[in-house]
């Protein structure tokens, strides 16, 4: 349960791993930590992709520098949350605890 915490994460953003979390964390205490895990670093993703689009308001109005460069923010944080989310599902398949090294902590 807790490489599908991680899993999900990298299809449906925090909702994945949010509902793996609330029905299993009494079962485990291996699936309580991973789920808080991929769900906090679901939501980090989710904070970084907002920004981006925010900070690529105002870089519209740039003519094609400005869409370039928030597009590739926008792209680089959705692609290091892809591949993070994928190690966090190959290690925890292995029995080992993942922690995302840009995670913010905000359920703990």
């Amino acid at each position: 349960m807790a490489m599908l915490a991680h899993l999900l994460g990298a299809f449906t953003s925090f909702l994945g791993p949010l509902i793996i979390w609330l029905i299993k964390k009494e079962d485990s205490p291996f699936v309580n930590d991973q789920g808080k895990e991929a769900l906090n670093f679901q939501i980090t993703v989710a904070i970084g992709l907002f920004a981006a689009g925010i900070l690529n308001i105002p870089l519209a109005f740039i003519p094609l520098v400005g869409s370039c460069v928030g597009g590739i923010l926008w792209l680089g944080v959705g692609i290091a949350g892809l591949v993070y989310a994928i190690l966090g599902c190959l290690e925890a398949n292995k029995g080992t605890a993942y922690r995302y090294p840009f995670a913010l902590r905000l359920i703990s």
